[in-house]
């Protein structure tokens, strides 16, 4: 029988009663209560389970609730103690702030309205309450109908938890999901410091001296400056992925994989999910990506030879990455080559930023860089100098896929002429021309060391640098894998109506370019790659060896049909 895996569910309650698969992590309520505070924020990558944590405690503690059947058999129904004193005894407000995001800020905050009507119309009830504030009431009802001031809006959960302390005696305990996504938008299109002004007040009013608060738990993927947001707020803690508080609690352990793999009975795939999937730290624990590993394991299910693929590069369009190549100076594309290749490099990290300005030095690049998950610590030195690694192959095909797209971009953007010669030298089958060219483009860019990177993966980064490179012709039509006579070539291209060329890749040695040109040849020979160009009618086709090895290629061109 299949596993039924929670891909794209958040919601704690539904996986527990639609019996979903589900990795337990209630002893995060264990710990969180071991040890409580006014806030406490807790920063971790996209993709770990942030979400489902918060939607966990708002099942456990909502007094609104009967969740006893959902935490049956689970760690913390162990606690019975802590369960009578905590479990659905509580006033809970939760609010995720995922979905406040647009273009500008008035279509940011109109979605922030109608994030806290929702919110008002979950407990409904209070507009009626006499055991609340008239004048409270009035605000409830315009913020419920979307009639609220900005002013208002900004102290929407502070009204609310008063509310909730005055109808139920209790007071209450406050969720907020994703506080910084707003901000993150905020400053990728332009309206920061107007987004940061409504956070502030929000968040502000909501922790600073709130009598109607028992405590909040706060989750984002950065910690804001807390200058900015949190200044004035009683035992603020935060847990970032540097802290070992809830280390275990947020991703998957090695002790959960095991668990994962028996239940599952893909306990053969524990080395490819390990390369892919494994590598980060949190505190002192090596962490799994739960998105990769379920979503990996759901396609198994499906087909037992599935392969590993990047499905975290999936759920975001990388944007930091862009900002960090775009940025990155001789030394810093240096260093670039040594985390791909499999190496280190030692950086000082920041854990307090402020999203407007991430991008205003090489050094903030590389504290967010290690903070949203792709870099990680081997370790520490006593000055607190970080080792910095790429944490598994995943990540590593993020960074080769943006670093060729940098590249592209760069190159058509920079050296419009130089980029217009190379491709007409690939239509007239000038090797040496395209030889030059290329290697011109390559000593201005990055490429991949010759180190711990196998060179199955090092012509990866090759054939993706040309295919950017000649997708950004206009009139060609450009193919990457295609299938090819006997196989399948690695870059076919129709370039008109008359002309077609078909190009095989190779990592060699220095001293070898020339017979992985002649390899690259042979196979593009032996599997008949140019037939089918033939066939199709075009005139004129050229076969492309090319050998790479850093910054130095070699092209060779065969005549196939003239």
């Amino acid at each position: 029988m299949s596993i039924k895996f929670p891909l794209g569910y958040d919601d704690f309650s539904r996986i527990r009663e639609e019996n979903f698969y589900y990795v337990d992590k209630t002893g995060f309520i264990k710990e969180l209560l071991n040890k409580t505070f006014q806030a406490n924020l807790v920063t971790r990558p996209r993709r770990f389970g942030k979400t489902l944590t918060m939607s966990m405690l708002q099942d456990f503690f909502d007094i609104s609730r009967d969740s006893r059947a959902h935490f049956e058999g689970l760690k913390i129904a162990e606690e019975s103690e802590l369960c009578r004193e905590w479990m659905n005894q509580w006033p809970t407000v939760f609010l995720t702030l995922k979905s406040v995001e647009g273009n500008d800020f008035s279509t940011a905050f109109e979605r922030l309205k109608v994030l806290i009507a929702n919110l008002c119309k979950t407990v409904a009830f209070l507009e009626n309450s006499e055991k609340t504030d008239a004048d409270d009431r009035i605000l409830f009802k315009e913020l419920k109908g979307q009639n609220a001031s900005p002013v208002h809006v900004a102290d929407s959960i502070l009204l609310l938890t008063r509310m909730m302390n005055a109808h139920y005696g209790k007071p209450v305990i406050l969720l907020i999901d994703e506080y910084d996504v707003p901000l993150a938008k905020a400053s990728e299109y332009g309206y920061y410091s107007e987004m940061m002004d409504v956070i502030r007040a929000m968040i502000g009013s909501a922790l600073k001296t709130n009598r109607y608060l028992k405590f909040a738990v706060v989750t984002g993927c950065l910690r804001i400056s807390k200058e900015s947001i949190f200044t004035g707020t009683n035992h603020f803690v935060p847990d970032t992925i540097a802290d070992d508080r809830f280390d275990e609690y947020i991703g998957f352990t090695e002790s959960d994989m095991k668990q994962i793999l028996e239940d599952t009975d893909f306990a053969e795939r524990a080395e490819d999910i390990r390369l892919w999937y494994d590598g980060y730290r949190f505190g002192n624990v090596d962490v799994y990506c739960p998105w990769d590993v379920l979503n990996y394991l759901n396609a198994l299910q499906m087909n037992p030879n599935a392969r590993p693929k990047a499905y975290w590069a999936n759920t975001s369009e990388n944007g930091i990455l862009k900002k960090f190549f775009r940025r990155a100076g001789r030394t810093t594309k240096a260093e670039i080559e040594k985390l791909i290749a499999g190496e280190s490099v030692w950086k000082r990290i920041s854990d307090q930023l402020t999203y407007d300005e991430i991008d205003k030095t090489i050094g903030n690049l590389w504290s967010v860089l290690y903070l949203t998950g792709y870099l990680t610590a081997r370790s520490v030195r006593e000055d607190g100098m970080l080792e910095l690694v790429i944490p598994n192959q995943e990540i590593r095909e993020i960074f080769l896929t943006q670093i060729s797209e940098w590249f592209t971009e760069a190159v058509v953007g920079g050296q419009q002429e130089r980029w217009d010669g190379f491709c007409r030298a690939l239509e007239q089958g000038d090797a040496q021309t395209a030889e030059t060219l290329f290697t011109t483009f390559l000593k201005n860019g990055i490429s991949v060391r010759d180190t711990a990177v196998a060179d199955s993966k090092k012509e990866n980064f090759y054939h993706g640098v040309l295919l950017g490179l000649m997708m950004c012709r206009d009139n060609w039509n450009v193919y990457s894998n295609r299938e090819d006579g006997d196989g399948y070539s690695d870059i076919h291209v129709e370039a008109g109506d008359d002309t077609a060329f078909v190009m095989e890749v190779k990592y060699a040695e220095n001293d070898a370019l020339d017979a992985g040109c002649a390899k690259a040849m042979k196979q593009i020979e032996d599997m008949r790659y140019a037939q089918e160009m033939a066939e199709l009618g075009f005139q004129t086709v050229y076969a492309y060896g090319i050998a790479c090895y850093k910054k130095h290629c070699k092209i060779v061109c065969k005549t196939m049909r003239d």
